[in-house]
């Protein structure tokens, strides 16, 4: 009987798909009669000669099961497919090594940020076509610059005027010990260049002075400050504000650091809004004379990496108008929100929206 049940379950199949039924209406009509057939076997009596003949309830059981455990497996696997031919179809059409942006030696670095919903070939278009700026080749500037060339920002610039030496090693990791008396920004270029040969390095040998900063910035979309004095940032910010370029800030002091995008022209504060005067003597200690956690860097500079990441290609929420607090030590971290002050002396003229919110 058993044998008779599958005859008619192929002959529903078969019948309906000569008279063009659609699969899902067969599908139907074979659980249909599945149904009926379960129903019997339970219905029925023991040793009814039907029950009998179709094998008992126990059986078609195991076989609804197994059917319905081989469907969700196929849907499963149809949709994994069906993803990474969308991903697939998502990176050809920016893929192609004669015509398109990246060729195919870019399309494998990049492959696992193409993934990803939020950037994709787009965004890692943007990335590639973007110009960044990052001021100070130091214990900031290190993992900032090595993250942003593996990101495969299309242009980086970097300037500093120090060089490589001994104490810088234990944090600084984009020097190597055979580079030391060499200038940061040519050592880093090096490094970058071995990294990612798709990204073009500007280095500039000097300090930020504040009679050159703008002209400089304004060739850039966004700028890194990784630097630790206060007359540079006060030089940085000051041009970011006059150009209404982007400022991703880090700062890092013993165990603790922070991280902000300052960025008048779209409604977060500047530098000045939120440290309108100088720290006093003794109170903002360098990395020298305070000391500081060779890892703690590591952690501000690729926060600082990974919003700019995010700045570039449009993906997720920022930290802007917002700043960010790691405590090192106690494996801390909030988040405060930071607004523009109307009377601000450096950007309080700039034309943006309202203060950020928490």
């Amino acid at each position: 009987m058993s044998v008779l049940v599958f005859a008619m379950a192929a002959g529903l199949w078969f019948l309906g798909k000569r008279m063009g039924t659609p699969p899902q209406a067969r599908f139907l009509m074979l659980a249909l009669l599945y149904v009926a057939v379960l129903f019997v076997t339970v219905a029925l009596p023991e040793g009814n000669p039907i029950r009998e003949g179709l094998g008992g309830p126990g059986q078609w059981i195991i076989l609804g099961v197994g059917v319905a455990l081989v469907v969700a497996y196929r849907r499963v696997w149809s949709r994994v497919r069906d993803r990474a031919r969308a991903v697939e179809a998502e990176r050809a059409q920016v893929e192609s090594p004669q015509e398109g942006p990246f060729s195919e030696g870019e399309l494998n670095r990049y492959a696992r940020h193409i993934a990803l919903r939020e950037i994709g070939g787009p965004g890692q278009r943007r990335l590639k076509e973007a110009k960044v700026l990052v001021v100070g080749a130091g214990g900031l500037g290190s993992p900032a610059l090595l993250y942003l060339g593996a990101a495969g920002v299309g242009t980086i610039g970097v300037i500093d005027d120090d060089v490589v030496s001994a104490s810088n090693l234990q944090r600084q990791v984009i020097h190597p010990t055979d580079r030391k008396g060499e200038p940061k920004v040519h050592s880093a270029a090096e490094t970058l260049g071995a990294l990612n040969p798709h990204v073009e390095v500007r280095t500039y040998n000097r300090r930020l002075e504040p009679d050159m900063a703008a002209a400089l910035v304004e060739d850039y979309d966004l700028v890194l400050d990784g630097c630790d004095d206060w007359a540079t940032r006060e030089a940085v910010n000051r041009a970011c504000v006059a150009t209404g370029v982007p400022l991703v800030s880090g700062a890092i002091t013993q165990w603790e650091g922070q991280v902000t995008l300052y960025d008048p022209a779209r409604g977060a504060p500047c530098l000045t809004c939120l440290f309108p005067k100088a720290p006093a003597p003794g109170m903002a200690p360098t990395c020298a004379e305070a000391g500081v956690v060779g890892a703690l860097p590591g952690v501000i500079g690729s926060v600082m990496a990974l919003e700019a990441i995010k700045e570039v290609a449009g993906a997720g929420r920022g930290l802007r108008g917002r700043l960010m607090l790691w405590d090192g030590l106690d494996a801390e971290v909030r988040t405060v929100g930071v607004a523009r002050r109307a009377d601000c002396p450096v950007c309080g003229a700039v034309a943006g929206g309202g203060g950020a919110a928490a």
